[in-house]
């Protein structure tokens, strides 16, 4: 099953915990120089690159909004986008060292600039070694000693690599890939626990395709990627002669060959997301017979899975072929590509001339990022990473005012008000039998705001203040130990997906929830002293996104008790998939940049959401009015002022090795379209701006997308 976030981001050594929080969820945002450049104060909104270093939250114009970073040169429905933030985005620098830069950015900056006081104060304090306070301190401090790490060069590295020069064998090999869930190394296929899509009460084993090192499959596979490809070889060939690999150059070009083999079999991300083809449940001795040639139990038993006796298969087709070129592939050359990925991984902890190798690529060469971020910043990020809910609980003390929460859940109840009212009196394409179970699933959405009702118990994490290789494998530990101990337990409907620091919200299908952590609640999504229209159009439309989710063309597959289920008239089915099908065309026409197109298949949940969430936030705040008339405020109106909300949530700016990466493998569209796409086919947009055919993006009254 999926979750549908705005954003997503993880440490590389806990990227098995990070595909746990990932697959259930859908988020908001992928994820993620002069003053005015957001419309923000002067003290505020210094660019993350210059060294920022303030904690006060950003404030746009007088009333919520950025008038003067408008361009009103430029007519509404030639581009939206640069009407509402032209003279903003000609002012936007992207810092040095980012590869994008908008306001999920400017709000991430923000929260790492206060966990930076609260990590700082942490290692200053002098805590006990096993309390939290000791242990954050203690990560900050081992990722600071750049000293001892310059001294150790590589050493941390011998028994890892020690051990994968002993593999002898497939059955040790696949023994590997069970053994690196969690820590250092790759596996051609991954596992985590979670809601079982068809049963969501409990808790199940989902296996999916790996094995590859660029983004997507279409970077080995496609002419546009060719130079990436290049320089990919190139960084393994360096990665692995660092570590005195033998025959590091010749290696290197047999790992990538064998990626572009696991390339050519995966399936597309498209296909990837589409929860009906992606739940296929097997007993492990089914599949074993399924995709013979890979030692399943022996993966399992090093994975600490061996009381799994059933695993649901996502991408079920590509097994069999992936694990034919298991067995194909000479152990000389899986033991390369094990040693590579282990020393890829562990790059960021490890002296200067890996870390800065990994950068250089990962970052410079596939994003365009010109400069690495500054140590502290990344130490931060370290210390969040393996203890992030016990830096929330001390982030959400400091920083998140208990009116918000209150204020948010009057918002969350307006547009559930808005889309039963839709549901009920406004969609004309579907039928008594449809409606009826679309409303009991509304009524059964489940809301979080801000914080975990009980936090993560890290007393089980030892952290050592002078081994920081040592803290990145615990941590890996410590998490992956977490999520298996889930197996074939009851879901905890108390836990979340995101701490609270993070900029972002989701929508879990299995659950059916929407969760909003405290460090989204700010302008320009949300400000209580804001605008009533505006904070409609910013957090009102992020509420509505994630609420649109719960009905979008996955989202809309499971029941109100998150159950993967068809409760939808067949006719009801193919009608919402002709909207959706000239949705995702709007979408395919979409070129952030020359020679790369969005993919409407791959965008189509997080579109929908999109198109969703303004459509409610704008009946949200007619409603909120009570039959009053709304103030016109700069000689902007109400409706106009909730539109421009929703635009300036998406101001950003992408480096095009970044953007490229964006439109192969993210299922958000770029901001540019997150604001143009929606409105387009809102009748009330045409009329608060006057939009007129002839306009770039004008659609016929009859063609417009009609969907929630």
């Amino acid at each position: 099953m999926k979750k549908f976030l705005l954003c997503a981001a993880a440490m590389a050594t806990l990227a098995a915990a990070s595909a746990v929080q990932a697959e259930d969820r859908v988020c908001l945002d992928s994820v993620c120089d002069k003053v005015s450049l957001f419309g923000v104060s002067a003290d505020a909104a210094a660019p993350a690159g210059s060294g920022w270093t303030s904690t006060e939250a950003p404030k746009y114009g007088a009333w919520g909004f950025d008038t003067a970073g408008m361009d009103t040169s430029v007519k509404p429905g030639d581009s939206f986008f640069r009407y509402a933030n032209g003279k903003a985005m000609d002012a936007l620098v992207i810092p040095s060292d980012r590869s994008r830069y908008g306001s999920f950015d400017l709000l991430r900056e923000l929260s790492d600039n206060r966990l930076k006081v609260l990590v700082e104060k942490a290692s200053a304090s002098g805590a006990a070694a096993d309390s939290d306070q000791g242990k954050i301190g203690a990560l900050y401090n081992s990722y600071m000693d750049e000293a001892r790490i310059q001294q150790l060069d590589a050493a941390p590295l011998a028994k890892d690599l020690n051990a994968i020069r002993a593999i002898k064998t497939k059955a040790d090999m696949a023994r590997s890939m069970g053994a690196t869930n969690g820590v250092f190394g790759a596996s051609f296929f991954g596992a985590y626990v979670d809601a079982d899509g068809k049963n969501p009460t409990m808790n199940a084993l989902y296996l999916f395709q790996g094995g590859l090192g660029l983004p997507d499959r279409d970077y080995y596979l496609k002419d546009t990627f060719a130079d990436k490809k290049t320089a990919y070889e190139a960084y393994v060939a360096r990665m692995l002669r660092q570590v005195g690999w033998e025959n590091s150059t010749q290696a290197a070009k047999d790992i990538v060959a064998l990626e572009t083999k696991i390339a050519e079999v995966s399936w597309s991300r498209i296909d990837r997301r589409d929860d009906d083809k992606t739940y296929n449940p097997m007993t492990v001795a089914q599949l074993q017979k399924y995709a013979p040639g890979f030692a399943w139990s022996e993966y399992l038993k090093a994975a600490g899975l061996q009381k799994a006796d059933r695993a649901i298969v996502s991408e079920n087709t590509a097994f069999p072929k992936i694990a034919k070129i298991f067995a194909d592939t000479p152990i000389e050359t899986l033991r390369a590509w094990q040693a590579f990925h282990t020393v890829d991984q562990a790059a960021p902890y490890l002296s200067k001339r890996f870390a800065d190798a990994q950068w250089e690529f990962r970052s410079h060469t596939l994003q365009g990022a010109p400069q690495q971020r500054a140590r502290a910043k990344r130490g931060v990020s370290f210390a969040e990473g393996a203890m992030g809910e016990a830096l929330g609980r001390e982030y959400v003390t400091e920083y998140f005012p208990p009116e918000s929460k209150a204020k948010m859940e009057k918002l969350v109840g307006d547009l559930r008000s808005a889309l039963r009212t839709r549901i009920q009196t406004k969609l004309a394409w579907m039928s008594p039998e449809t409606q009826a179970q679309a409303l009991a699933k509304l009524d059964k959405f489940g809301v979080k705001i801000g914080y975990p009702s009980k936090w993560r118990d890290y007393s089980g994490l030892t952290v050592d203040g002078s081994d920081l290789y040592g803290n990145v494998v615990r941590s890996g530990k410590f998490e992956w130990a977490y999520n298996v101990e889930r197996l074939g337990k009851p879901v905890d409907k108390e836990e979340w997906g995101m701490t609270p620091q993070t900029v972002n919200a989701y929508y879990s299908s299995t659950r059916n929830e929407i969760v909003f952590p405290a460090a989204i609640l700010q302008p320009p999504f949300f400000d209580p002293n804001a605008d009533a229209a505006v904070n409609y159009g910013g957090i009102g439309g992020v509420i509505g996104h994630e609420i649109g989710h719960g009905f979008d063309d996955q989202g809309r597959k499971s029941d109100g008790d998150g159950a993967l289920r068809d409760w939808w008239t067949a006719e009801d089915a193919a009608k919402f998939k002709a909207q959706t099908d000239r949705f995702g065309a709007q979408y395919d026409s979409y070129e952030p940049i020359p020679g790369s197109h969005v993919q409407g298949g791959l965008t189509m949940g997080e579109n929908i959401g999109d198109l969703a969430g303004i459509t409610l936030a704008l009946d949200a705040y007619h409603v909120s009015l009570n039959g009053a008339e709304s103030p016109v405020l700069d000689g902007i109106t109400g409706d106009q002022r909730v539109f421009l909300g929703w635009a300036q949530v998406w101001r950003g700016k992408y480096r095009d090795d970044a953007m490229k990466q964006q439109v192969v493998s993210d299922p958000h569209s770029p901001p540019e379209f997150r604001v143009i796409g929606p409105m387009r086919n809102i009748d009330a947009w045409y009329d608060a701006f006057g939009v007129k055919e002839g306009e770039k993006y004008y659609v016929k009254p009859d063609e417009r997308v009609r969907i929630w």
